[in-house]
């Protein structure tokens, strides 16, 4: 029998191949379900955020992707309608998948171009490098992401959003053999100042105006709104919602992620009993890098928001009062003893901890273990002579695993490294809460944290405060203040322009305060 042909002269209507498909994909490690018939659609074109807490299947997702992790038998990824190869790099990259990493792999001591061809390649001609063609080509690699960058610039001095710029840049080098089908973006703002975070996501824009599909994945909620189409949410591994990011406001996304978390954390704050006592710390005039003339008081009980830019000050001033940084004039008095500059030590014996923003180079130790970052703020509560009692330290410190539900549940025995970095966060409160401090001092205490962590993190913030500790925040989240804080100091230029008490305690409050160019108190 002969085929019927069509004879229809109407066009067959273009239809752009899905830049990812990916269907009832499952993941376990012995025994313990990662991943669970997971779906996820993404259209070329397509900014689609994949929003979860720590530890509810994200970064798994990103390693089966990149080729990283093989896949429990049985679903399928389909990269633009081809079947991708589980358990292969090779394969990930021929089907047109890259990723920027939060940790961007660049050499800061080598040129952009250098760092452009790490991966791309360096054009040769007899053993040399033809710097002009190398050139060339990394201003054609910046420009297709919207970068106007010296190619000869150390990576050293370029801006965090820069940085990351050219993280994607590199990521999406012009390959003909191996088109760029999709972006992968892990947490690409985690450690971005807010003013940098509206550039790297016009770049984010401009790729996927090229018509690449991108897949993002960040804790910072309000990113979502600005840039994404679709929203996938995950939790213990399971997709609980898709849907366009129209179709939802935060509140609502708070809600499907773990519920209303601040919600729950501000009607804790309100219940406290107000500050009382004599305080725990009086600053006079405070003096040093970024700070003029700062003077405030904490008592027990009290839970104190500082506030501000980046570059206000806000960054260093409780640096500035526990010694990690020296005051140049002022003076820090905690519960009636004078503490001297520069000398943390002094501080801790008095009953100060501090949990700095940077918990990889100043709070943690990476290499070591869970448990040895726990102790080694206090060992001698774990000396019994002539040496250091593990099973103490053992059975301490997996009390503070449990309270703060650290995860996995094997985290004690392993390095930190291997933590999510909302575990690593926890991580570091525990090694703090364990000397029961008197003053508890806080920059940016939920930074690159998912929203699950933040809700017991914030918990343990009230919980000291409750117990009786003087608390002080600096943050640049303002509804993160706004929840936790009895009230904020608002600092512009290095010094104190806003405090902010009672119904002003608001975000709206504090940004307004913060961006104000007048110089009213707001007392």
């Amino acid at each position: 029998m002969e085929t019927q042909l069509r004879t229809s002269t109407e066009p067959i209507p273009y239809r752009e191949p899905t830049a990812l498909a990916v269907r009832g994909v499952s993941k376990t490690f012995t025994g313990t379900a990662a991943l669970t018939s997971f779906d996820l659609t993404i259209a070329a074109g397509e900014v689609h955020a994949l929003v979860g807490e720590n530890g509810s299947g994200k970064s798994t997702v990103i390693k089966i992707l990149s080729g990283y992790h093989q896949p429990d038998p049985g679903g399928e990824v389909l990269v633009r309608e081809r079947p991708l190869d589980f358990g292969s790099p090779d394969a990930s990259y021929s089907h047109g998948c890259r990723f920027v990493h939060q940790d961007l792999g660049l050499i800061d001591a080598s040129s952009v171009a250098d760092n452009l061809a790490i991966v791309a390649g360096f054009p040769c001609r007899l053993g040399t490098v033809r710097r002009k063609e190398l050139r060339s080509g990394a201003r054609r690699d910046l420009a297709r992401v919207g970068l106007d960058i010296d190619p000869d610039r150390l990576v050293a001095t370029l801006s965090p959003a820069e940085r990351t710029g050219v993280a994607v840049a590199r990521a999406l080098h012009e390959d003909p053999s191996h088109p760029v089908a999709l972006l992968v973006l892990d947490e690409p703002t985690a450690t971005l100042p807010d003013r940098e975070v509206e550039r790297l996501l016009g770049i984010v824009r401009a790729v996927a105006a090229r018509g690449v599909g991108v897949l993002y994945v960040t804790h910072r909620l309000d990113e979502v709104f600005q840039i994404a189409d679709t929203i996938t949410v995950l939790r213990d591994g399971h997709r609980v919602a898709n849907l366009p990011a129209c179709d939802v406001d935060r509140a609502g996304l708070i809600t499907l992620l773990i519920g209303s978390e601040l919600d729950d954390v501000h009607a804790v704050s309100a219940e406290l009993p107000p500050e009382h006592d004599a305080p725990l710390l009086v600053a006079e005039g405070i003096e040093a890098l970024h700070i003029n003339g700062v003077s405030l008081e904490i008592r027990p009980g009290d839970v104190v928001g500082i506030a501000g830019i980046t570059g206000s000050g806000r960054e260093s001033l409780l640096s500035v009062f526990f010694g990690a940084q020296r005051r140049t004039a002022g003076r820090v008095i905690v519960q009636g003893a004078l503490l001297p500059s520069g000398h943390p030590a002094r501080a801790m014996k008095a009953g100060v901890a501090y949990i700095p923003a940077d918990r990889k180079t100043l709070g943690c130790f990476v290499d070591l273990t869970t448990e040895e970052n726990v102790s080694i703020s206090d060992l001698r509560r774990l000396w019994r002579w002539p040496r250091l009692s593990h099973k103490r330290e053992r059975a301490e410190v997996s009390k503070w695993i449990e309270r703060l539900d650290i995860r996995p549940g094997a985290a004690a025995a392993m390095p930190l490294s291997a933590l999510s970095g909302g575990n690593q966060q926890k991580v570091l409160f525990a090694k703090w809460l364990r000397r029961t401090p008197k003053l508890l001092l806080m920059d940016e205490p939920t930074q690159g944290v998912d929203v699950g962590a933040k809700a017991d993190l914030h918990l343990e913030i009230l919980r000291a405060a409750r117990d009786g500790a003087g608390v002080a925040i600096s943050s640049s989240d303002t509804d993160e203040l706004a929840a936790l804080c009895h009230r904020i100091l608002v600092l512009r230029d290095g010094r104190v322009v806003a405090h902010l008490t009672g119904s002003r305690v608001t975000a709206a409050e504090i940004s307004r305060a913060c961006l104000a160019t007048d110089e009213r108190s707001g007392t």
